[in-house]
């Protein structure tokens, strides 16, 4: 019997590091890859760079504001279509 984890993966992946005299930044995304028989799915986002200065390494995370916006319609819209299906039960009923 497939297990979960066969048809649903989340990756982190580390691109190619870019290099300017002694800074190297290397950028980093997560991956969400949905298979099934026929086919699949595979949403990208970007997590974070990785800079490294002449031996010091830091990493700043890079906040995806398009994922953000995504969900906030989402929810809006589902908020919206309760209301609507609220308010037409009401109209019927009376």
């Amino acid at each position: 019997m497939p297990n979960l984890r066969d048809f649903i993966k989340v990756e982190t992946q580390t691109g190619e590091p870019l290099i300017s005299g002694d800074v190297t930044v290397t950028p980093q995304s997560q991956a969400l890859i949905v298979r099934w028989p026929r086919g699949g799915f595979v949403w990208n986002r970007p997590i974070g760079v990785i800079v490294d200065r002449a031996g010091q390494i830091q990493r700043f995370p890079i906040v995806d504001v398009t994922r953000y916006a995504t969900w906030t319609f989402a929810g809006l819209t589902l908020l919206f279509s309760v209301i609507i299906t609220l308010v037409a039960a009401r109209r019927r009923s009376k």
